[in-house]
């Protein structure tokens, strides 16, 4: 039956739905951007949260309280890499938003960044950001499983592993014909699958981005 658009779906259309992110230069500038967000957020958190250790425990003294101002500026250097990596990697332009606002002194200027709306959006974006960090370590496993499981056709006899289920080590040696053409197709999807996912959870990324992160530049007329 015809659609009521007029439109009929055709062969190509479809190979080009499904195939088209792999052929894509941006499918794996997005999947780079969800792969680094691991390591960068552990990074974050791990000095983020001892420097508020170390600064709670010396607060009684001066030391102590400088530490505590010092994370402040820590989360705005963090954020300024995130719109910069947002920048090179995904499909946005951002510049940094001029809501700090400049006091008598130094207590003055620091009262600006507290005050300003970008230090605690910017903060609110790197704790969104360990959602997507373990996302990326899921999407980086699968394509390494992927990619092992289509290399059967050229390194047969194959053992792949799948982890540990009660200890137990979960292997599959691909030695035959048939096993070999199973697991280059389950490995051709589980490819594709990793590479549409990298690209809507990078338009989830793009969202949070121009939310949180800047404001948007706008294109001279």
């Amino acid at each position: 039956m015809p659609s009521t658009d007029g439109h009929q779906p055709t062969l190509r259309g479809s190979l080009e739905a499904i195939l088209g992110p792999v052929l894509s230069r941006r499918t794996y500038r997005n999947l780079a951007y969800l792969i680094l967000a691991f390591p960068l957020t552990m990074l974050y958190w791990s000095l983020f949260g001892f420097g508020m250790l170390l600064g709670s425990l010396l607060s009684v003294v001066l030391v102590g309280i400088a530490i505590l101002a010092l994370m402040l500026f820590v989360v705005r250097a963090f954020v300024t890499l995130e719109r910069w990596l947002a920048n090179s990697l995904l499909t946005v332009s951002l510049e940094a938003p001029d809501d700090v606002t400049s006091g008598g002194g130094a207590a003055g200027g620091f009262r600006g960044y507290i005050d300003a709306a970008s230090t605690w959006r910017g903060f609110g974006f790197l704790s969104l950001k360990l959602f997507l960090g373990m996302i990326g370590v899921v999407l980086a496993y699968g394509l390494v499983q992927g990619l092992t499981l289509l290399s059967a056709g050229v390194r047969r006899p194959l053992d792949v592993s799948f982890g540990e289920v009660n200890g137990d080590p979960v292997i599959w040696t691909i030695g035959t014909v048939p096993e070999t053409v199973l697991a280059m197709g389950a490995g051709a999807i589980l490819v594709l699958l990793v590479m549409h996912l990298a690209n809507g959870f990078a338009y989830v990324a793009e969202r949070m981005a121009l939310s949180l992160l800047g404001d948007p530049v706008e294109s001279a007329d």
